[in-house]
Formats: structure tokens, C-alpha cells, sequence
């Protein structure tokens, strides 16, 4: 699909420089990617400053010409009041930026837009939606209402500085299995003729986002046993490790890439060669979804309905059990209310396994 060829957006305040902040998780900077990158063609002749942690830079690949990814050690260098001064001093000074969008809103990013109105700049910041999320998530008396996206937050941030989007973002690589192999050599060769690769992301940062290992082994067993098929695992170092490098010594078609450390700009070319892809409501589902692999995702205690499913990521590729306690938290980091993490463990792995299939079958049906 070809970007979309709208005009340009009307700059009707004239900014010459942006400055953007987000830090937070691997999932929240990734979720920036389809805003900002398509608020950098809408204004091509605005500079665009984002800044970020020192270890998401490299995640932003094929940037627009007008986008600088700086990464800032703010619990290090810039740590502190003093240091998030230093920060915007430094980039102000640098940059001349005249408007700070806040795409994070936290104490750190209001300091630095305290930083910012001091010098005179115009300072718009997203609007999380505390208190809708609140009623999302509480135990009792939920208001069981899908809330704003959190792309479409994050817009809303841009607009309030003056620069209304329009989408112009149609994947990191502009379409499927187009990255070249040679980006990601180090990790596989390129993928055969008729071969299916399916990477499955089984981990996430809290246990109320984590399909059971076991149950997880016997849908890797069942996908490892379909013809052609290849298996990647991914995951972190440590424990998660183990666990895949186990699952994948039964199998010679299963490779664990858990721990191996490739970099964002391998893995994503990876990912866009991937015919389908399998992770829990997690970084990786938004890392794949922006690299244009069809995704498909398992959500326990946590709910697309707070806003934070994959990008162009359709409902009926989202694996969920009907209970009325979900969502018990934003981001799954909850103790169960249950005890049993039943949104979870309920689920069958005949389900995920039909669901992956239906995915590869169908890409095969494009072929």
C-alpha cells in the first residue's frame, strides 16, 4: 500500500523546530513511531527533535529526513531538576526549537516544560486519561468503554501545538518482506522459497501479560510440526533464555534469539520477513506491527480497550477471554484478584495455534 498522498498540513504558527520527549518503555516509544514519523511528512520543513532513553534511538530506522533521535541518560547525566535543565538548555541551544510536545506526561517531562515556558516556548503535553483508565481497571463498577488510542493521544498532542496530522506512516519498511535480508545476515540467511517463518514473542514485562510457559511449549510444539515452517523465539537474557533455548532444542526448526542482543535495526528487518508473529500484549507486539508483520496477540489482565493494541492491528487477531475482572490494570502489573490469572490460563492453545494458522494460510493465499 502506497503512502497516502494528501497535501501537507497547513503549519499556520510558523514553527521553524519541535522538540518531542518520550522515555518510559520499549512499546510507548514505538507507539510514537507512525505519529511522529507522519508528522514529519505533513511538515517537511519543520525540524523534528525527538528525545528519548539512550537505548531506544536505534529503533527509529528509516527515519524521515527531518527527524533527530537523541537518546539522554536522565537517571545518570541529566538526573534531577538541574539536570532536565541542562537537558533543554543544551538542546534549545543546539536546536532553537520553538515548541515542546510532551508525549509522556510525567514529573521529568513537567520539568522540562517549566524549562521550556521559562525560555518563552510553546509547551502542549498529552492527556493520559488518568481517570478514565481508572474506571477501565477498578474492581468494582467498571465503565466498560474502549478508550482513546494512545496514537490518537499522541496526535491530539501534536494538534495542540498547532500541527494537525494526517497519517503518513505505512510501516518501517513500506510494505511486507521488502527490508533488505542483509540487515539482519548476523542472525539467519534470507528466507528460502517456500519457506513460513512465524516469530513468537512469549514474554512481557509483568506475569498478568504472560501466557503460562507450558502451555506456550505446546504451541510452539504444534507450529514446529507444521510443514516449511520455521520458528524464531525471542525474548531477554536470563531465565528467558533458558526457557526458549529449551523449546527449541526439541525442534530443528525452532531457533531461540532470546538474550542474543541483535539490535532493534536486525530484528525489526527480521520481523518484516516474518509471515506471522505471536507475542502477548507486550513491546514486541507494537515492534512487529510497525515493521508490517501480520500480529497475532494474547491479552490476559490486561485489555485493547485501554488503548494500546497494535498499530493497524485488528481486533480478531487479538486473543481474549470474555471476564468481567479484565482489565484488572493498564499494563498488567497487578496482583490477580483471582489468584489464578484465569484470563490466561483459560485459554487453549488450540485456540493460538488455529489463530497463527489461519494467519500463515492466508498470507499464503496472497502469495
Amino acid at each position: 500500500m502506497a503512502p497516502s498522498k494528501l497535501p501537507s498540513a497547513d503549519n499556520t504558527r510558523g514553527l521553524l523546530s519541535v522538540l518531542i520527549a518520550r522515555f518510559s518503555a520499549f512499546g510507548d516509544v514505538a507507539m510514537t513511531i507512525p505519529v511522529v514519523y507522519s508528522a514529519c511528512r505533513c511538515y517537511p520543513d519543520v525540524q523534528f527533535v525527538l528525545v528519548t532513553r539512550p537505548a531506544m534511538t536505534s529503533m527509529f530506522v528509516n527515519a524521515p529526513r527531518n527527524l533527530t533521535v537523541i537518546g539522554a541518560d536522565i537517571n545518570d547525566r541529566y538526573a534531577g531538576a538541574a539536570g532536565l535543565y541542562r537537558l533543554v538548555d543544551e538542546l534549545h541551544r543546539e536546536y532553537r526549537f520553538d515548541a515542546f510536545v510532551d508525549l509522556h506526561d510525567v514529573l521529568r517531562t513537567r520539568v522540562m516544560g517549566l524549562v521550556c515556558r521559562l525560555k518563552g516556548i510553546r509547551v502542549s503535553r498529552l492527556n493520559k486519561g488518568r481517570s478514565h483508565k481508572r474506571a477501565l481497571t477498578r474492581r468494582r463498577n467498571k465503565v466498560m468503554l474502549p478508550l482513546t488510542s494512545q496514537r490518537s493521544r499522541y496526535r491530539e498532542a501534536f494538534f495542540k501545538a498547532g500541527l494537525p496530522l494526517t497519517e503518513r506512516f505505512d510501516g518501517l519498511f513500506g510494505g511486507r518482506a521488502t527490508a533488505d535480508p542483509a540487515l539482519f545476515a548476523k542472525i539467519t540467511a534470507p528466507k528460502p522459497a517456500g519457506r513460513r517463518w512465524v516469530g513468537i514473542a512469549p514474554f512481557a514485562a509483568h506475569t498478568g501479560k504472560i501466557y503460562p510457559p507450558d502451555m506456550m511449549m505446546e504451541v510452539v510444539n504444534r507450529l514446529a510440526a507444521e510443514p516449511d515452517t520455521d520458528i524464531f523465539l525471542l525474548g531477554g537474557g536470563g531465565k528467558e533464555a533458558e526457557i526458549t533455548a529449551s523449546w527449541a532444542a526439541h525442534h530443528p526448526n525452532v531457533h531461540s534469539l532470546a538474550g542474543q542482543r541483535y539490535g532493534f535495526a536486525a530484528e525489526l528487518a527480521l520481523f518484516n520477513h516474518f509471515d506471522a508473529m505471536l507475542t502477548m500484549d507486550s513491546a514486541n507486539m507494537h515492534l512487529a506491527s510497525i515493521a508490517g508483520t501480520p500480529v497475532v496477540s494474547i491479552w490476559g489482565a490486561t485489555h485493547p480497550y485501554c488503548g494500546f493494541k497494535g498499530w493497524r492491528q485488528s481486533e480478531a487477531d487479538m486473543i481474549q477471554l470474555p471476564m468481567t475482572c479484565r482489565p484488572c490494570s493498564v499494563f498488567g502489573n497487578k496482583p490477580c484478584h483471582r489468584g489464578d490469572y484465569m484470563c490466561l490460563t483459560g485459554i487453549k492453545p488450540d485456540v493460538i495455534v488455529e489463530k497463527v494458522l489461519k494467519k500463515l494460510n492466508r498470507h499464503d493465499d496472497n502469495a
